[in-house]
């Protein structure tokens, strides 16, 4: 087990002293700017555009930290969260989605990551996420019923999340068109 680092930032910090942090997304400018902003907030960060080369990043030096972004294109950041946790359980990991689901939310987690932030998420927010180490009872409930469009969104999202990612495979558990289900993806989940 290695020791972990808290988050600091000073101009005399060497890269060797700073907590390491992957960071994978697949969109180039936001991985740019969002690595710029996690190095100010001293992490040592070394940034990936999918899951294939994050994976061989993390095999040759184990991150403390990682900021994993859930669709991108080939695997998604699902898989990523295992293999980072079978390297080494002690890597603390934030899932970002812009397609936050209950059903991906709670595959992350029990997959091993400690926090799981939906899209658009500061760097500051990112950083509270990585630190948190336990779950705080006073977040508010949400009293209101899900929208019908919504429970359509996590009902897709949680079969999708049982065939893998398979989309062929989900349309035809939801005895759907490939095209629907495929157009239905596409748009970006109702907000509650």
């Amino acid at each position: 087990m290695r020791a972990r680092h808290a988050a600091t930032a000073g101009t005399g910090m060497m890269q060797a002293e700073r907590p390491s942090l992957l960071l994978v997304d697949d969109d180039d400018a936001f991985r740019l700017v969002l690595g710029r902003a996690l190095e100010k907030r001293g992490f040592a960060v070394i940034t990936a555009p999918e899951v294939e080369s994050a994976i061989l990043l993390a095999q040759d030096n184990s991150p403390e930290y990682a900021v994993i972004d859930l669709k991108m294109p080939g695997p998604s950041g699902l898989l990523l969260v295992q293999r980072l946790k079978e390297l080494d359980a002690e890597t603390r990991i934030v899932m970002l989605t812009g397609y936050a689901s209950i059903a991906t939310a709670v595959e992350a987690i029990k997959l091993g990551a400690t926090h799981y932030l939906a899209k658009p998420a500061d760097a500051d927010e990112i950083v509270n996420a990585l630190m948190q180490t336990e779950g705080n009872p006073d977040v508010a409930v949400n009293v209101d019923p899900l929208s019908v469009e919504r429970l359509e969104w996590e009902h897709i999202q949680k079969v999708l999340a049982e065939y893998e990612g398979n989309i062929s495979a989900t349309a035809r558990a939801l005895k759907m068109h490939r095209r629907t289900l495929q157009r239905k993806l596409g748009k970006k989940p109702v907000r509650e």
